[in-house]
């Protein structure tokens, strides 16, 4: 063999060399499968993220088209409602259409509530009384309630320079506007009123809208009912006969009342509440029935999705003119 080993030795030799680079492959190829099992992780991650961001991307746009249509279904329900010919219990008021959408419409008297600018206005102690007697049902105490009056006084007086007893003077820091309020939320500004203004639905009771002045007895609340003196029995047994069996005004089971000229009040009304002669003559002034102004509340909705159109108006008879808008809040 040219070489001075054995013939063993040399079949070893043969046999080592024959071996090494098989070993070599083995090892290179176990490398390149780790490699590959790396690659083939990163890309299925990179797989995976691609399709969350998709699907993410798809429930976004899904949830912004849901608020589009619910938007559209509660637009569509107010317009409805501002058609002369639509009464609060008409069923156009509550549609269902495909696909989960659809709409449901609440038309309530805007006058039921208590006009602070009427009520205020003059200082007819009359009026006066209905607004204190209100305020101490919600639990206001006699402190507070004279410096809330007095002070609400003195921020519709147009009287400079003069203000009631328990009202603050004014100062660098605090400016009635000496006007009547524009708005609820001017009310937050008056002295003593900021505790009551706090509260949770603190205005479902008042409005400024100038339309309304007498109390509308058709949607006057509970509380703005017994505001007028009358007695807790009387005021349940007539919402009860006004609201119907559900308990709910503006719907088709609601008592229908006997027509009256104009906004006077029908004697099934006067009835259930009680009133003699005497009680009679002392609340006429300040109260009527169906008055003209409409609070009217449209929740559109789409799946899950809801959204709420809220105005106030005036319907105008059919093609005499268009509605009078005095408020309009999409919420």
């Amino acid at each position: 063999m040219g070489n001075n080993y054995s013939t063993a030795t040399n079949t070893l030799l043969t046999v080592d060399l024959m071996k090494a680079p098989f070993a070599t492959s083995k090892s290179d190829a176990g490398a390149a499968l780790l490699l590959a099992l790396w690659a083939l992780f990163l890309l299925s991650a990179m797989v995976i993220a691609w399709a969350i961001n998709i699907n993410s991307r798809l429930t976004v746009s899904s949830y912004a088209n849901r608020i589009v249509e619910a938007e559209a279904m509660a637009s569509s329900g107010a317009d409805i409602a501002l058609n002369p010919t639509i009464k609060p219990d008409s069923p156009n008021l509550h549609m269902k259409l495909g696909d989960g959408e659809g709409f449901d419409v609440r038309m309530i008297g805007e006058c039921g509530r208590l006009n602070l600018n009427f009520l205020t206005m003059g200082e007819d102690p009359r009026k006066l009384q209905i607004l204190r007697q209100y305020l101490t049902l919600k639990g206001v105490e006699l402190n507070d309630l004279d410096a809330m009056m007095d002070s609400l006084l003195d921020w519709i007086s147009p009287n400079r320079g003069l203000h009631h007893m328990n009202a603050p003077e004014e100062s660098d820091d605090y400016h009635p506007s000496h006007a009547p309020l524009t708005s609820l939320d001017e009310l937050k500004k008056v002295f003593g009123w900021a505790e009551f203004t706090s509260r949770p639905g603190w205005d479902q009771d008042f409005t400024v809208i100038g339309s309304c002045g007498q109390i509308d007895l058709a949607s006057a609340s509970r509380d703005v009912l017994r505001a007028l003196g009358i007695g807790d029995d009387f005021v349940d047994r007539f919402l009860q006969l006004r609201q119907g069996p559900d308990g709910i005004d503006g719907t088709a089971d609601d008592f229908q009342f006997t027509s009256t000229a104009a906004t006077q009040v029908p004697p099934e009304v006067l009835a259930a509440l009680g009133l003699n002669t005497q009680q009679l003559q002392q609340i006429q002034p300040m109260v009527q029935f169906r008055g003209p102004v409409l609070r009217v509340v449209s929740v559109g909705r789409s799946h899950d999705v809801t959204r709420s159109v809220e105005m106030v108006v005036v319907k105008q008879p059919l093609g005499v003119a268009r509605p009078q808008v005095f408020s309009w809040k999409e919420l």
